[in-house]
């Protein structure tokens, strides 16, 4: 290193996981770490080579440099991520280097580190084969120096790593990574080849080069664009995001534009445009992305058509044999011509600003795609019009005809054969890649894309979901054509000859039958097109049931199960966590054949409980599990005893099983006795003995008595001692010669055993009375000389048998007098051995409930029954897979503080009371546990102990406390797992004491194995400000770092320099216990801002780079894990080996336990929902749909895969809101593959309350609506093959845009059957065939059904058993879940179909926490009125005046069936938001809300009011979609509007008034009597301005003045015309609906309006709009809150699940507190 220039050491570094890495450094062992000093080792020998480089003898250099440091002077990059990837690197090598077979090895290993490379820069080569660039990576050398050839390796590596290290938000673009390395790499070539020198150095050196020259340019212009977004609500066609930056580097144009250096003046700095792809609102994205559907949906509606119009009720088949059934068939081919010219215009209309200079071919390519799609549609409809008017003309189907036919054949057979080609093309992307290549036509018309290139699936992967889909649509085009298209045919025939109607309104149209017609096929039509959604759902469920029964998900469904199956259950630990040795190990077993494979199994089982090590480590296991459960105080120390496996103190000879195991076998083999008293010894011990457990618990009995006797109770000193080993050896010698039924009266057992129980008992008092004691000995003595002994002995014979005292009288009253010698009272071991013994000798069914709380029993069920499904076997420690788990965190709760458990609502409620009250159990064995720690008095709950109660509270709602204890878990996990491998080390002597949870450190096994293998980084992006600030949970957040010390934190720094600047720093922090504070890590500088997307995705992204492993678990702020799920990573980790397919995993995703279910009624609605989509629904669509995303966060990402693939989610503003499902989208687009694993589950909290349900969904909606405009749904679309585009559009957008069908039909039914009943077109129709009516009839019941029952009775099933299932069923069916799940249908379709017209999605916060104060009207009206509620009285008015109009409103069951589906859904949308609110029909507080509406409505606000005190503040917001939406979707919102419109036209030649005159002069006369009110009230407001305040006398006589005319117009009408009450009251309710459809276009036109006089009149009619509407809410509440036990039957519903265990919820709601905790 004679060519580098040395600088002095610097101060001591703050290491992060590995050591720091100067040999012989203070405190570091590093024998400790072999593979970590292997790596260290070689990175710096292979370091010295570059030292004598000439480019580096400019450089400082140090001793302990090594490659990385070196590529860091080189190109310029900061210190910090120097050293961050020196971890990372080193790390991961160690954790490489660990697994190979020899790791003992001090060197590294070429292949291992050859498989890393090219795993890390697979993308890489790739994107080079896609360009046809020339990789920059040359590995290429002399075979045998394997020297240089690791040295290129790692160069190739560490460069990749240190680019990704510092690239910030450009990590979002991996493609533009890749660029940045392939030129950087370049440079390193021509270092490493001597081509470079002092003079030439690489492009970008230099300190901070790298950031400052090429991060940040490119960081400027995303920040620019990010800026023009105006915060997401700009059109997206107006600015780049992500993709559209990243999407620059997928052609060769980037290389010519942006050049290397970085060309500043490129296009790509100055604003480029939209790059692959236009997003744009409209509806049509649902045909663009799957067109596919919709052609096939279109096509089979046709055909049938035609076939069931001639076949007059044949089977559809024998209605070919019509000709001119045949020709009209061939009409389909037109339409599909048409379709596809159709889809081409679209692409034209929504991606023509894709077209540049640079990007002329793709504009070519659209415009050729659409002339050859209309050449086609023009030349076939062309062809098949002149066959048709051949026909006619002729009159017959003459040869002319024919040839016409035939020419159509002949230019549709071309057509056909292209479009079957493309669609066998979608199977096998292979040779469509190829053709792209190598054909240039194809490629010229095919839209070539770097991603979806390879999403074809293996030939058994494909044939499974094929047949899944094929059997669907068979049954649903069977359904649609005998159900539906059918039985509309008849009654469409009869309205289409009605030649003579009379008709109630004007004739706008000359054909009305036309119109009828229209209207009765619309709702059929719609339910056509939707109806799929529900097959697929059935099919669903019905496939998870078979995937989850073969997977063997339910073998063990309760704890009975477990204690028949419990010995299985160990085997099953041993061989799943890899603790048998080999010698036991039988060969690997699929499920299928563990039944073939049981008498092995068994045999197994035995050498397991011959094996004390094995049993040893089982018992350690379990017991550690069962700890882990009392630590989270959810058993009490009682039940602790009966789960744990004891400590075998008196030298039982067999297994000791837990108590709860045991429960009553004894007694049982007692009784068993009685009948086969006489029987031989053999047969006795096979009937008893049979059972594992009976026999170990009559064993154990026995040797416990033998012991307790002979060493605890009886002086060994003293006779009597020697009289009780006899009668021992007795029994002994009779067992083993096979005499003992011969020598012994087995009828005389149980007064044995009641005597045992006696005695037993006189020991575990707390004070034991010896005389009792003594009485109970001699009693049992007797017993046993007297009446058990088969032959009679005489004194003399007993003495001589050493059975009875030499020297003792007759009378035995004083033997035991003097040798019993009790325990002390000190005595922990004697006492928990005593109970146990009692409980063995007495428990009959009181062990059926143990453990008591129903969440442990589930937890227990579920990882015993996970351990006999498919789990792969763990690795030993030392080889299991390094993760990290990386939970982001912006302000929400850490601990619950003090006052925030004191605090009382308005109701007098607290949190503390709240979750005494719902989690009792819990609270009483906290209490438990803190009095065994010292607690003597409850005050000291608030002082002393108070940490513990904020813990216990925190536990228990959805904190960060919560989460980080849980993520925790995985590093005792890991530790605690090395222990347990340790035991066959050192053997079970050195193990036998219980191991300490906190530390296990045993030869051979450092305690820190699991900072090798595990990391927990929390990614705190406030927590710099917080510090700042003071901000309470700054402290907390250090205090979880004090706690758990393997726990690093992440933030964002924002420093202010001058001229108020910011410098903009990554941090990483931990707690230092040496220095007992918080330090710094690392610092890594930002080039600005991180957030310029979504928050979530950029708080991940700019903490991913202190992740460290092979794979990385994303868990949210609302989640947690167990202890005994924890032990399980390492056997879910191996799954990244398997082959899923053709290919491995790189999502592992995880079902979730939703932990909030017991909370309320509404929760465990919400719960119910949620398990239905985690279970059998990503059950299915794993396997076998093949199109499983990522929906959330237990998922486990293979890290390497991901970090060069743009990582674990995508940050777009606004369109990437759902960031977690893109995730997804990126992994399945790019050949990823992703798996669901039901073996481990991760907990997970939802929102309890409806406003926050609702919320939630909102956000979800609006996200799904996203998704629809985005490019990754678009070339899903289009990419996957056709039968995994079908599970994937009904798996995602699919499933929301058929919610808007369901209430699109909804709508189009009420409303067209309005219009036949007021246009008199319902008197003709009644006698029509109404099948077509019953088939919607059937499909809206059938929904009811699936959507609220099927996944509850299915998921159940399978887990718990049917029974159980249809009891929660039953049971959510009276606590309302229809109209809950009916409620959240009507959100889900608001918010998705308003963002795809007018955007608006945005992150919705629900809060998380507990649902203890009730909402009031004003907050619900504000969240829901424009969502549920005036949809629900516009369904309600149309609903009214159709029972009032039609002639089929005699009871018929068509109208009462309509009628309640109809009423149901309104009061669904009307009357949830106060069902599921506490206290929601209390009438004090409901005239309360009254009062407080009405100052809501009435209050000004002003500009800088808050909705929440302003009406007219909250109205503009609820524009705010309408201000940012174009030009169609304000045409549309218009067109909508008019609908309100028809009222007044159908009703007012309904009036008497009207004279049944159908004249269209009555319907624009009727619009004086809306404009006389608004001309009214601007006269009355223009008086009220004017007058008011100084003229009121003049005022009122203006008012007065007003209302008399009023009612001299009213009495003129009713004296000079036909004009009656009910004409007026019906001319008002039809008035209403104009009024509002007026304020609602108004509303569309704002921006031309507000400049006028008008505006000011709009938003006082809309203000009392509101108060009309929320009066009209209002009213059925206040009816249900007058009523006596309304309230009462409200909270029963709200809070079943509390009732259920005896809370008293109605005092809690009162405020009236139970037992308080003082806090004084």
């Amino acid at each position: 290193m004679n060519g580098c220039r040395h600088r002095s050491l610097p101060e001591q570094e703050v290491d992060n996981l590995v050591p720091p890495l100067d040999v012989g450094a203070a405190g570091v062992d590093s024998q400790l770490f072999p593979s970590v000093q292997a790596a260290v080792t070689d990175l710096r020998r292979l370091a010295m080579v570059l030292c004598n480089l000439p480019s580096a003898s400019a450089m400082l250099w140090q001793p302990h440099h090594d490659l990385l440091d070196w590529l860091g002077l080189i190109f310029g990059f900061q210190g910090d991520n120097v050293r961050n990837q020196r971890d990372h690197l080193i790390l991961h090598l160690a954790n490489l280097h660990m697994r190979l077979p020899n790791s003992s090895a001090c060197a590294l290993d070429l292949k291992a580190i050859r498989g890393y490379r090219e795993k890390l820069l697979e993308n890489y080569e790739e994107w080079c084969s896609y360009l046809s660039v020339r990789s920059s990576v040359t590995v290429s050398g002399n075979p045998d120096d394997n020297d240089q050839i690791m040295w290129r390796e790692l160069l190739y590596v560490s460069l990749y790593l240190l680019i990704w290290g510092e690239a910030a938000n450009l990590r979002f673009l991996p493609e533009c990574l890749c660029y940045i390395f392939h030129h950087m790499a370049m440079e390193l070539n021509r270092i490493l080849e001597g081509c470079l020198d002092n003079d030439t150095m690489p492009a970008y050196s230099g300190e901070n080069s790298f950031l400052n020259r090429v991060v940040k340019p490119i960081y400027n212009t995303i920040r620019s664009e990010a800026k023009s977004s105006l915060n997401g609500f700009a059109p997206y066609s107006k600015w780049r995001n992500y993709e559209d930056f990243n999407e620059y580097f997928w052609s060769r144009g980037c290389f010519e534009g942006l050049k290397w250096p970085l060309n500043l003046e490129s296009k790509f700095f100055e604003g480029a445009g939209k790059t692959g792809f236009v997003e744009r609102r409209s509806f049509w994205n649902v045909f663009r992305s799957f067109h596919r559907l919709w052609l096939m949906l279109i096509l089979f509606f046709q055909g049938a058509i035609i076939l069931a119009w001639e076949e007059d009720n044949r089977r559809p088949w024998q209605a070919l044999s019509n000709r001119n059934v045949k020709v009209r068939f061939l009409s389909v081919l037109v339409t599909w011509s048409g379709i596809e010219f159709l889809k081409s215009m679209l692409d034209i209309l929504t991606q023509y600003s894709l077209v540049r200079r640079e990007t002329l071919s793709l504009g070519v390519r659209m415009l050729v795609n659409s002339l050859i799609s209309g050449s086609w549609a023009f030349t076939l409809g062309w062809l098949y019009i002149q066959i048709w008017s051949k026909k006619r003309e002729d009159g017959s189907w003459f040869p002319e005809a024919d040839r016409r036919e035939k020419e159509f054949l002949k230019a549709a057979c071309p057509f056909l054969l292209l479009k079957l080609l493309a669609f066998s093309l979608s199977f096998m992307p292979r040779i469509s890649n190829f053709l792209i290549k190598k054909c240039r036509i194809y490629g010229l018309l095919t839209n070539r894309s770097y991603v979806g290139r390879g999403l074809r699936e293996g030939l058994f992967g494909s044939a499974k979901y094929s047949v899944f889909w094929v059997i669907i649509l068979s049954a649903k085009f069977s359904f649609s054509y005998f159900l539906q298209i059918q039985p509309m045919i008849k009654p469409t025939k009869e309205l289409w000859n009605l030649n003579v109607v009379s008709y109630r309104l004007p004739e706008v149209f000359t054909d009305r039958s036309v119109l009828i017609i229209g209207l009765l096929w619309f709702p059929v039509v719609l339910i056509y097109l939707m109806d799929l959604q529900i097959w697929y759902t059935i099919s669903t469920f019905m496939v998870g049931v078979a995937v989850g029964i073969f997977s063997r998900l339910g073998v063990i469904q309760n704890i009975g199960q477990l204690r028949c199956r419990f010995d299985e259950f160990a085997w099953e630990v041993m061989h799943k966590f890899n603790f048998m040795p080999k010698e036991s190990m039988p060969h690997e077993m699929e499920n299928h054949q563990r039944f073939i494979m049981r008498n092995k199994v068994t045999s197994e089982i035995m050498k397991l409980k011959s094996d004390h090590v094995m049993v040893r480590k089982f018992s350690l296991l379990w017991n550690e599990i069962v700890g882990a459960f009392r630590e989270e105080d959810v058993i009490s120390d009682y039940e602790v005893e009966l789960l744990m496996f004891p400590l075998n103190y008196w030298n039982v000879s067999v297994i000791t099983w837990p108590c709860f195991l045991l429960r009553d076998n004894l007694i049982r083999a007692l009784s068993e006795t009685q009948n086969i008293a006489d029987a031989p010894d053999k047969w006795v011990c096979y009937k008893i003995f049979k059972e594992e457990l009976t026999r170990c618990a009559v064993v154990e009995a026995y040797d416990s008595i033998k012991h307790l006797l002979l060493e605890k109770i009886i002086d060994s000193r003293t006779e009597e001692h020697s009289i009780v080993t006899a009668c021992f050896q007795e029994v002994d010698e009779s067992l083993e010669v096979g005499r003992f039924t011969k020598r012994f009266n087995m009828m005389k057992l149980p007064l044995i055993h009641v005597a045992l129980i006696e005695f037993v008992e006189s020991l575990t008092k707390a004070e034991r009375d010896l005389d009792k004691v003594v009485n109970s000995l001699q009693t049992l003595y007797v017993i046993y000389v007297q009446e058990f002994i088969q032959e009679r002995r005489s004194i003399r014979q007993l003495s001589e048998d050493g059975l009875a005292p030499r020297h003792a009288p007759s009378d035995c009253s004083v033997l035991f007098g003097n040798a019993v010698e009790l325990p002390g009272a000190g005595d922990t071991a004697f006492a928990q051995q005593i109970r146990r013994l009692q409980i063995i000798l007495t428990s009959r069914d009181s062990m059926e409930n143990i453990p008591v709380n129903d969440e442990i029993r589930r937890r227990i069920v579920f990882f015993c029954n996970s351990l006999f499904m498919g789990i792969p076997k763990a690795p030993s420690v030392e080889k299991m897979k390094a993760f990290s788990v990386l939970t982001p965190y912006y302000d929400e709760d850490v601990l619950y503080s003090k006052e925030e458990l004191k605090t009382n609502n308005e109701d007098g409620i607290n949190v503390l009371y709240y979750l005494q009250t719902v989690y009792d159990e819990d609270w009483k064995k906290f209490m438990e546990r803190m009095r065994r720690e010292g607690m003597e008095n409850e005050s000291e709950i608030w002082t002393t102990k108070l940490i513990d109660l904020r813990h216990w509270a925190s536990y228990r709602g959805q904190t960060l406390a919560r989460t980080v204890r849980g993520m925790m878990y995985y590093g005792r996990a890991i530790k605690f797992l090395s222990f347990l491998e340790s035991l066959s080390e050192i053997g079970s002597s050195e193990g036998s004491e219980e191991p300490v949870a906190s530390s296990y450190s045993v030869k051979g096994h450092h305690p820190d194995i699991s900072t090798m293998k595990f990391t927990y980084l929390v990614t705190c992006q406030n927590y710099g400000d917080q510090k700042v600030r003071n901000d309470p949970r700054a402290e907390e957040i250090l205090y979880l770092m004090k706690k758990y010390e393997a726990l690093r934190v992440a933030y964002v720094d924002e420093v202010l320099k001058g001229n108020d600047e910011y410098e903009y720093y990554s941090v990483l922090s931990r707690y230092d216990p040496a220095l007992q504070k918080e330090v710094e890590v690392y610092r890594i500088k930002l080039p600005g801002p991180f957030k310029l997307g979504e928050g979530k995705p950029e708080n991940q992204n700019h903490a991913i780079i202190f992740t460290r492993g092979d794979a990385v678990q994303t868990i949210d702020m609302n989640q947690e894990s167990y202890f005994e799920e924890a032990l399980k990573m390492g056997n879910l980790l191996e799954e990244f080996d398997t082959h899923y397919g053709i290919r491995k995993p790189t999502i592992l995703g995880l079902r979730e336990h939703i932990f909030t279910a017991s909370v309320s009624s509404l929760a465990w609605l919400m719960s119910a929902q949620e398990t239905g989509f985690v279970t059998s629904g990503q059950r299915v669509l794993a396997n076998p749909l093949k199109v499983r995303m990522h929906y959330g966060h237990p998922d486990v990402f293979d890290r390497i895969w991901f970090l060069t693939r743009g990582g674990v989610s995508k940050a777009s503003r606004v369109i990437n809101i759902c960031e977690d499902i893109f995730a997804g989208f990126n992994c399945t687009v790019r050949g990823g593959n992703v798996t669901h694993h039901e073996y481990m589950r991760i907990g997970k909290g939802r929102d309890v309350g409806l406003n926050q349900i609702s919320m939630f969904e909102a956000k979800i909606a609006s996200g799904s609506a996203e998704q629809l405009l985005s490019r990754d749904v678009y070339r899903l679309g289009h990419k996957l093959d056709f039968f995994r585009m079908l599970s994937f559009y009904h798996s995602t957008v699919g499933f929301y845009f058929n919610n808007i069908m369901v209430i699109w039909t909804m709508y189009v039914l009420f409303w067209g059957k309005l219009y036949m009943a007021l246009s008199g077109a319902e008197d003709f129709q009644m006698g029509l065939d109404r099948d077509a009516l019953r088939a919607i009839l059937v499909i809206q019941l059938v929904q009811l059904v699936l959507f609220t029952g099927l996944p509850m009775i299915v998921d159940g099933s399978v887990e718990y058993g049917i029974y159980s299932a249809i009891w929660d069923f039953m049971i959510s069916q009276l606590q309302l879940s229809s109209v809950f799940y009916t409620f959240s249908m009507g959100t889900r379709a608001h918010f998705f179909g308003r963002t795809i017209l007018h955007g608006g999605a945005k992150y919705r916060g629900t809060g998380r926490g507990f649902v203890v104060m009730r909402e009031s009207f004003a907050s619900i009206y504000r969240l829901y009125a424009r969502s549920h509620f005036v949809k629900a009285i516009e369904l309600a008015l149309v609903l009214t005046m159709y029972s009032l109009y039609s002639p089929l409103a005699n009871g018929t069951f068509a109208f009462i069936d309509t009628s309640i589906s109809g009423w149901f859904l309104v009061f669904s949308w009307m009357l949830s938001p106060f069902i599921f609110n506490p206290s929601g029909f209390t009438w004090f507080k409901t005239v309360d809300d009254l009062d407080q509406f009405k100052r809501w409505i009435w209050y000004p606000g002003g500009m800088f009011g808050k909705e929440e005190d302003s009406w007219e503040r909250w109205w503009y917001q609820e524009q705010d979609h309408l201000r940012t939406t174009g030009f169609w979707g304000k045409l549309l919102e218009i067109i909508l509007g008019l609908r309100f419109f028809f009222f007044q036209y159908g009703i007012v030649y309904q009036l008497r008034i009207a004279s049944g005159r159908t004249n269209f002069y009555v319907y624009l006369l009727s619009w004086v009597y809306v404009a006389v009110p608004f001309a009214a009230h601007i006269m009355i407001s223009h008086a009220h301005r004017k007058y008011a305040a100084k003229r009121h006398i003049y005022y009122r006589f203006l008012n007065s003045l007003g209302i008399l005319v009023l009612l001299l117009v009213i009495t003129a009408l009713f004296l000079l015309t036909s004009f009656t009450i009910g004409d007026l009251v019906v001319g008002l309710v039809a008035a209403v609906p104009t009024g509002w459809g007026l304020v609602s276009v108004a509303q569309v036109l704002s921006p031309l309006l507000q400049r006028t006089l008008l505006w000011s009149t709009v938003v006082s009619v809309a203000r009392l709009y509101d108060l009309l509407l929320g009066l009209i809410v209002m009213a059925p509440v206040a009816i249900l809150s007058w009523l006596p036990g309304v309230q009462s039957m409200q909270t029963r519903v709200l809070f079943n699940a509390a009732f259920c265990r005896g809370l008293q919820v109605r005092q809690m709601l009162a405020g009236i507190m139970l037992k308080p905790i003082s806090s004084d």
